[in-house]
């Protein structure tokens, strides 16, 4: 077998470029999407315009109220009435619109999902061999999750931050631009914290997604290994090697958090600073009557400082998440981006019947009788040769790694219907020929014919469906007996189930499971003796 390696992943090496693509999965949710804008400038309007009532509130009303016996309280119920209103639909915006990202981010997750796992069916063999399963299983769960909290919460959180910072500095600028001078220091100070914080704490997040899948790789390697850990008393060397990994992945998410959970102090500090500065500024030009303030004006300034820092500190907090999606989607685009099996093949498997002189013709009916169609580029003419099952190996060399060959000048001929064992010590190579002859890795030197015809101008597809395998490891996947027999061909009736079966003598057994061929098998057939999943898998290649 080829040799493994625990190799990781390449850190992410661009976020723009990362992001953009995480959008372009948004495709067909231009209609949504700007319904969530929509939502989100009311409810942001509807939050300014509140606060900004609170000025006339207490200019008009609350203050020439007091020291009154009776006040006339008609136009300040009415104007709490009006404030209630407007906060009102601002809630409602806001409830629409994370209902919407919803929808969107689990759909945008969908798509990411769907094109990793057909990437992942068309890549070759040799690449499942450099990555444990661990780590392509951590793709689908921890990496995928990471963008589906940067979705649904920090992509709305954005937007709504930013039209907020944005109409909220307008507003206060034409209040009082003195104290705005205040707010700008502040913000330059919010804003070179927040980069310094983050360039430090996104290199450990993308450090915590590497060993995060090598622990899960290892994870699911002793799970599936543990009856043999349990035969070699391995426990205390496999309790090493996993205190190491879990070691690599402490370390790393505490560079990660250290940097990332100082933050949100820091930026809470100095929003109460910027808050406090605000109100004793504030406070002694209302006195004096500078600029025109009054006490209204202060209290409606309190409180649009409050939502000025609120956002930018609502940003900061989802910084993590969003290095943490940023890390996992490049993870993730990285399988989507590697290169599928090639097959440039182009003889096919197809249905034939032959006449009475011997020639064989296509048809689309199921006749038993099966041909390869070999179609001759040089002068447009087609072939058609019987499948018999000759295999043939012509001086071939081949290793799974350049430095180190496996098979050197190989040459052997199997005639059709011709039982052949290979007899070797580990490592000899027989597992090797059986996947080569499936064209699971492709032979640098030397020729593989199957009936006469190099394996190399087949389908691939045409060539792994006109051959069976059973492996040393049997797999047998979630379902009835009869769906893991009939995996073999999809399309077999029930009675070809049952006759496959009945060929790998394992009909017999399979009557007496509870539910007969509708038992249900899980965990690799866990239920099973392995003398039954080997005939299963036998039935299965035979059917």
């Amino acid at each position: 077998m080829p040799p493994r390696k625990n190799a990781g992943f390449a850190k992410p090496q661009n976020a723009g470029a990362t992001l953009k693509r995480i959008f372009s999965y948004m495709y067909g949710f231009k209609p949504q999407l700007f319904l969530i804008v929509f939502c989100i400038i009311i409810s942001v309007s509807a939050n300014v315009a509140g606060n900004y009532m609170l000025r006339p509130l207490i200019d008009k009303y609350i203050e020439p109220f007091i020291g009154q016996d009776n006040p006339d309280l008609s136009g300040f119920v009415s104007t709490i009435i009006m404030m209630s209103v407007i906060y009102l639909f601002g809630a409602v915006s806001t409830y629409i619109y994370q209902r919407i990202m919803v929808t969107v981010s689990t759909t945008t997750l969908f798509r990411i999902r769907t094109d990793l796992f057909n990437k992942m069916e068309s890549l070759p063999i040799r690449y499942f061999d450099k990555h444990t399963h661990g780590e392509l299983m951590s793709l689908y769960t921890n990496d995928a999750d990471a963008v589906r909290e940067m979705l649904s919460n920090s992509v709305a959180q954005f937007i709504s931050s930013a039209i907020t910072v944005l109409s909220v500095f307008v507003i206060m600028v034409v209040y009082s631009w003195q104290l705005t001078i205040l707010v700008i220091v502040i913000l330059f100070i919010m804003i070179q914290v927040i980069g310094v914080i983050g360039k430090n704490s996104g290199k450990g997040f993308k450090a915590q997604q590497e060993s995060l899948g090598k622990v899960n790789g290892y994870i699911e390697e002793l799970i599936e290994g543990q009856k043999v850990v349990k035969v070699f008393c391995h426990e205390e060397k496999a309790n090493e090697e996993f205190q190491k990994l879990n070691e690599n992945l402490c370390q790393a998410s505490t560079r990660a958090n250290t940097y990332a959970n100082i933050l949100m102090p820091i930026m809470n500090n100095l929003s109460y600073f910027h808050y406090a500065g605000t109100a004793i500024a504030g406070g002694i030009m209302a006195v004096k009557g500078i600029g025109g303030m009054t006490v209204g004006t202060v209290v409606s300034y309190l409180q649009f400082t409050r939502s000025f820092s609120q956002p930018i500190t609502q940003l900061s907090q989802q910084l993590n998440s969003v290095l943490t999606a940023l890390a996992g989607a490049e993870r993730i685009f990285k399988v989507i981006d590697e290169e599928p099996e090639e097959d440039n093949g182009y003889v096919t498997l197809v249905n034939a019947e032959i006449s009475a002189d011997g020639t064989i013709t296509e048809t689309e009916k199921h006749t038993g009788f099966w041909a390869w169609k070999h179609p001759h580029k040089a002068d447009g003419t087609v072939t058609y040769t019987k499948v018999e099952g000759k295999v043939e190996f012509d001086d071939v060399v081949f290793g799974y790694e350049p430095n180190k060959t496996v098979l050197n000048g190989i040459s052997l001929y199997a005639k059709a219907g011709q039982k052949i064992a290979f007899v070797g010590s580990t490592g000899a190579g027989k597992t090797t020929i059986t996947n080569l002859i499936n064209r699971f890795y492709d032979v640098p030197d030397g020729k593989i014919r199957y009936d006469g015809i190099n394996i190399n101008k087949i389908k691939k597809d045409d060539l792994r469906r006109s051959l069976s395998m059973v492996l040393q490891d049997t797999h047998l996947f979630t379902g009835t007996v009869m769906d893991n027999i009939r995996y073999g061909k999809l399309d077999a009736t029930d009675e070809e189930v049952y006759k496959a079966a009945k060929l790998a003598n394992a009909d017999s057994f399979i009557k007496h499971l509870s539910d007969g061929y509708n038992t249900m098998l899980t965990a690799d057939g866990s239920n099973l003796s392995q003398g039954q999943r080997q005939l299963l898998a036998i039935a299965r290649a035979s059917i």
